[in-house]
């Protein structure tokens, strides 16, 4: 059961939003005041914190946030309320006392972490964001910390939650609300856990769920136009920028030499004073800034599949994977990095613990005893599917492979996948399936058919199954229709998820993986 390890009370968080420029005023009834003095128990340490009504219990503190329905707490006094902490004052419906602030998002990751006792001091705390490759960096660089440490080292992701260093659950959103993520912080310590890698994203920074805290060793992967939309980021700039104040908020940066406007990105850096480690592929070939220094190369070994070096200073080492995907070198190399900014010595075995790493819907192949290959993978814009469809023709291009596409995407956010998705795949995928994904309240035919119209090449075929079961299904008969050819099978979007969005509401979906394992055989 959580508990308040710093005595957080109406005194103490009213002083903690001053200091930060966030406090307004305290309202409780008539009394409209700066002073948390000026009312009764103002020292009595709260016992809970939530954002959730009907989570209060007697002597809670509730962030009221988001499109909240003022009627949620009609009754909060019956429910012990002690305080609530809002952008407007809700005196018409709460008798306790409320803290109306600026910026309530702000507001709850700073009195959060001063409830659990400032857990983040107690870790290193590793933040990854990029455009593509965050989980699975976030995944190599749990394995090294958590081999280096003996178990010790905690990961949120957005498919799972490692809070004792062995142990797994379900995640829900890429970066969780800030509550939840210093609440999770709190446990780790407890657990035992010297490290915390998680995953950040731009709408982490976009709303606030990450302010106030400072990460140990930040790492900034690549930038590529994705999250455009009226509900999420206006402008590439405006995702950009969300980005990137992950520099402004680390105090070592690990950064991808390959990025776009990577020149930008070491100006911040330096900006910040953040001492920085460049990682990217071998420097020799010319691809990255004039004059950019690359601390971290990484070669990749043409006689192995899964096999590629990675050279710091004069030192280099050999690894081998257990993923598919050359972009996963990379990936690898940037856990590398940042496990070395973290302590970690270039040449510790525990580096190797990369060579064991499987994460679910990334690159997860499925083989059909007829030979048919099926890859469900979690690739949702241009960047992510041209790099696997260029990976499926690295490894398999000698045996000029009939590939099929199967994908959709999200309704009412992030437009431009439409059009990314398949620019990714046209030209060398001879199958596109247009299917559900997410479609919200858009109409998910009509996506499809947008996502069709992209299809340039006349020699492609291209289906519209809505029903995404149905899609894979066809898919799948249809490549062993072709005998005569090697065929692959790409399943994309979902990776492992299991809901869909639906006209507002998450709809169970069993998960790609599970409907491929069955049609396959596999089960």
């Amino acid at each position: 059961m959580e508990s308040n390890r710093s005595g957080l009370c109406l005194a103490s968080a009213a002083q903690l939003l001053a200091q930060h420029g966030l406090l307004r005023e305290i309202i409780a009834g008539e009394v409209w005041t700066l002073d948390a003095h000026d009312l009764p128990n103002s020292e009595t340490p709260f016992t809970t914190i939530t954002y959730d009504t009907r989570e209060v219990k007697p002597g809670s503190l509730l962030f009221v946030k988001g499109r909240f329905d003022p009627r949620f707490l009609d009754g909060i006094d019956d429910q012990g309320l002690a305080c609530y902490v809002a952008e407007t004052d809700h005196e018409d419906r709460a008798a306790a006392p409320g803290l109306i602030v600026d910026d309530v998002h702000k507001a709850m990751s700073l009195l959060s972490a001063e409830f659990f006792g400032r857990p983040q001091d107690s870790l290193t705390v590793v933040g990854i964001t990029g455009t593509k490759g965050k989980t699975t960096t976030d995944y190599f660089t749990h394995a090294i910390l958590n081999a280096f440490s003996n178990g010790h080292a905690a990961m949120t992701s957005s498919i799972a939650v490692c809070l004792d260093g062995k142990t797994w659950e379900p995640s829900h959103l890429t970066t969780p609300e800030s509550l939840d993520a210093f609440r999770m912080m709190r446990t780790a310590v407890d657990n035992g856990m010297k490290y915390l890698v998680m995953e950040v994203s731009s709408q982490a920074y976009k709303v606030h769920r990450v302010h106030g805290l400072t990460f140990d060793v930040g790492a900034f992967l690549n930038i590529s136009p994705d999250h455009i939309s009226p509900i999420e980021h206006p402008t590439f700039e405006d995702y950009f920028h969300c980005k990137r104040q992950i520099i402004a908020n680390s105090r070592a940066m690990v950064i991808g030499a390959d990025s776009d406007h990577l020149g930008l990105l070491l100006q911040a850096a330096e900006q910040h004073d953040a001492p920085t480690t460049t990682f990217g592929i071998d420097a020799a070939d010319g691809g990255h800034e004039s004059q950019t220094r690359v601390d971290m190369i990484m070669t990749p070994d043409p006689s192995r599949k899964t096999g590629f070096d990675i050279t710091f200073h004069d030192d280099t080492q050999s690894f081998e994977l257990d993923m598919l995907g050359e972009f996963n070198f990379l990936n690898a190399a940037a856990a590398v990095a940042i496990a070395h900014r973290a302590g970690v010595p270039f040449d510790d075995p525990a580096m190797h613990a990369i060579e064991r790493v499987q994460v679910p819907g990334r690159m997860e192949r499925f083989v059909g005893n007829d030979g048919l290959h099926v890859y469900v993978d979690f690739a949702h814009n241009y960047m992510s599917t041209k790099a696997l469809v260029d990976e499926m023709l690295r490894v398999y291009g000698e045996r000029h492979p009939r590939i099929t596409l199967v994908a959709g995407t999200t309704g009412g956010k992030a437009i431009d996948r439409r059009e990314g998705i398949v620019k990714g795949a046209l030209g060398r995928a001879e199958s596109f399936v247009f299917t559900l994904d997410d479609p919200n309240f858009e109409d998910p035919r009509k996506i499809c058919e947008e996502m069709a119209s992209f299809v340039s090449d006349e020699s492609a075929e291209v289906q519209i199954i809505v029903d995404r079961e149905q899609a894979i299904v066809t898919a799948i008969r249809e490549a062993r229709e072709h005998a005569d050819r090697f065929n692959i099978v790409l399943v994309i979007g979902k990776g492992h998820e299991t809901r869909n969005i639906i006209d507002g509401k998450t709809v169970y979906w069993p998960g790609d993986a599970t409907i491929v394992r069955r049609e396959l055989g596999l089960n």
